[in-house]
C-alpha cells in the first residue's frame, strides 16, 4: 500500500437530528425501561440499530406489531398523519423523534396545500422522509427525482405551485432542478430557507474541499443512506473516485493502489467510531493522519417535552 496521508474531513458523522434521535430511544429505556420500540429504523445505520437492540430496543416495520398501549418512537426521518392516528387509535403511548428540519418540511407542505398550491417535492421515491412529507398533503403533491421528470411533470394550476425538498439531497443537483423548475412554473415559490439540511450542505462543501487534496475518497455509511451517498456522487463529480463503506472491513486493497493521500469522511447518521476504526487501520499501515476543517458545528435540538 502506498498510502502515506490519510485526511479526514471535518464535519462528518452525526448532525443534531441524529444525535437528537438516539438519545430519545437512550434516554426512553433510561426512563421507562425496556421494551420501547421503534417505527423503522431511527436512523439509517445497521450499528446504531444494533447498539440500541442491545439495550432492548424492539424495532417494528408498522404499528400493528406494537402490543396496544405499550411506548413507541417515530424515527428521525418523521411519519405521515395516517400513521399518527394509527397509534392514536392503538392508545401507543407516542415519542416523536423526527428530526425537527423535517419537521419543518412537513409544515411548508400543510401550508401550502391549504392555500391550494401545487406541490412540487424533489426527492427520492420510497425514501422515508418523502413518504412522511407526500403523507402531510395527498393530492396536493407530485414528487419528482430528476431533471427528466421535469419535462412531464403535470399540475392543477400551472399559476400556482410551490416546491419543497427532501433534507438530504444533492445541494446543487436540487438547486439545478429548482432552476428548471422555475423556467418551467415562473410564479414559482419556495420556503423562505433552504429545505437541505445544514449538516447535508457542511459535509457535500468539506468532500468538495477534500476532492482537491486527495486521490481516493472513503465515505463511511449505510448503504440505505441518501446522505452518505450523496457524499459519494459529489466526490465523484469533482473527479476523484469515492466508494461507500460500511464499516472498516469493506475497503479493498486494490481501491488504493497508486494513491499517495486518501480523504475519509462519514454520513450523517455514522457514529464516530466506525470513522476511529478506519483511522487506526491507516496507521497501522504507515499512514499520517490530518484533519480538514471547514466549518464549525454548534446545532442543537432540544429533546421532546416528555424526555427533558
Amino acid at each position: 500500500m502506498m498510502v502515506k496521508r490519510l485526511v479526514l474531513a471535518s464535519p462528518r458523522g452525526f448532525c443534531a437530528g441524529v444525535v437528537r434521535a438516539v438519545n430519545v430511544v437512550e434516554l426512553a429505556v433510561a426512563k421507562w425501561g425496556s421494551p420501547v420500540y421503534v417505527r423503522g429504523e431511527i436512523v439509517h445505520n445497521p450499528h446504531v440499530v444494533r447498539s440500541l437492540q442491545d439495550k432492548g430496543v424492539i424495532f417494528v416495520n408498522e404499528l400493528d406489531q406494537v402490543p396496544e398501549g405499550a411506548r413507541v418512537i417515530f424515527s428521525a426521518h418523521g411519519v405521515d398523519p395516517a400513521v399518527r392516528k394509527s397509534a392514536e387509535e392503538r392508545g401507543l403511548k407516542v415519542i416523536d423523534a423526527t428530526c425537527p428540519l423535517v419537521t419543518k418540511v412537513h409544515r411548508e407542505a400543510v401550508k401550502y396545500a391549504a392555500e391550494d398550491y401545487s406541490i412540487v417535492l424533489i426527492g427520492h421515491e420510497g425514501h422515508e422522509e418523502v413518504v412522511g412529507t407526500m403523507g402531510e398533503a395527498p393530492g396536493h403533491i407530485r414528487l419528482i427525482s430528476s431533471l427528466e421528470d421535469i419535462a412531464g411533470l403535470e399540475v392543477e394550476n400551472s399559476g400556482k405551485v410551490a416546491y419543497l425538498t427532501q433534507t438530504t439531497l444533492s445541494v446543487a443537483d436540487t438547486r439545478e432542478m429548482i432552476g428548471e423548475l422555475g423556467k418551467r412554473f415562473p410564479s414559482l415559490e419556495g420556503p423562505s430557507a433552504e429545505d437541505i439540511c445544514y449538516a447535508t450542505q457542511n459535509r457535500q462543501e468539506a468532500v468538495r474541499e477534500l476532492a482537491a487534496e486527495v486521490g481516493l475518497i472513503l465515505v463511511v455509511g449505510a448503504e440505505n443512506s441518501s446522505n452518505s451517498q450523496r457524499l459519494v456522487e459529489e466526490a465523484r463529480k469533482h473527479g476523484v473516485p469515492a466508494w461507500l463503506i460500511g464499516d472498516v472491513r469493506a475497503i479493498r486493497p486494490e481501491w488504493l493502489d497508486g494513491i499517495e493521500s486518501v480523504g475519509l469522511t462519514s454520513g450523517a447518521s455514522a457514529p464516530e467510531r466506525l470513522v476511529d476504526e478506519v483511522v487506526a487501520w491507516f496507521r497501522q499501515q504507515g499512514a499520517s493522519v490530518e484533519q480538514l476543517v471547514t466549518c464549525e458545528e454548534k446545532v442543537r435540538f432540544r429533546l421532546p417535552s416528555e424526555l427533558r
